[in-house]
């Protein structure tokens, strides 16, 4: 199963107030487990940076004049994303940046799927702290280079957080995938590929017994005391 994990940074907390992107990113997730493969542009918003918002993710004015607009890399974003299921963390926040953006680029809201993980979060550690930090902890998953937000670092910190609210890396989790494309193992060093839809029947076993098998039986049991089978 494919899916994308999303984040996005922005020039401040209302799209609604025209505050916009200025990073956006994207890792893909096959089986819940990352593939290396990736999307992440910066992006000119076309208006000033908030300071609350500088200081979460340090990306100026400056820095962001000349990276390309949203309407030039849309393209290759929904490529990207196709029709998998979105997984982010407070999606309301990022998908509600997102399909801001795409409405001014005269593009429709994404119809994809879309998975929580802060309310995954939540409905797991019910009254315990369930922000991306925080999980970082209590999965100890090592988040010391995120000094400032980034999309592309919490994109791949979310993705093992997700992995570890989805139950971690389980050895049993992958062997419905192994039984379906022809069981894969390691036996003496040696690695075994059966495919269970070639293999050809075997014949069945004899399973009654000889005549000299059954006289044995019969002195075996002729040779018990006083056994129970025979008690009144």
């Amino acid at each position: 199963m494919r899916e994308i994990v999303l984040d996005t940074e922005t020039t401040g907390i209302d799209p609604l107030q025209g505050h916009r992107i200025v990073e956006l990113a994207a890792i893909e997730l096959v089986n819940h487990v990352a593939t290396g493969r990736h999307w992440r542009e910066y992006l000119n918003p076309q208006r000033a940076m908030e300071e609350a918002a500088f200081r979460v993710h340090g990306l100026s004015d400056d820095f962001l004049a000349d990276k390309p607009l949203f309407s030039e890399v849309v393209d290759g974003f929904l490529e990207f994303l196709g029709e998998a299921p979105v997984v982010a963390h407070n999606a309301g926040f990022d998908l509600g940046f997102l399909n801001a953006e795409l409405l001014r680029a005269g593009r429709p809201e994404l119809a994809n799927e879309v998975v929580d993980t802060l309310e995954m979060a939540r409905r797991r550690f019910p009254g315990a702290q369930a922000s991306l930090d925080a999980l970082c902890r209590r999965f100890e998953i090592d988040n010391s280079a995120r000094s400032y937000h980034g999309a592309l670092l919490d994109c791949e910190l979310l993705a093992e957080v997700y992995l570890e609210l989805m139950g971690g890396r389980q050895p049993g989790l992958t062997l419905a995938d192994e039984a379906a494309a022809g069981l894969s193992g390691h036996v003496g060093g040696t690695v075994m590929n059966v495919d269970f839809a070639k293999r050809e029947p075997r014949a069945p076993r004899p399973h009654a017994p000889t005549a000299e098998e059954l006289e044995a039986h019969a002195a075996m049991l002729e040779g018990i005391a006083d056994p129970l089978w025979r008690r009144g």
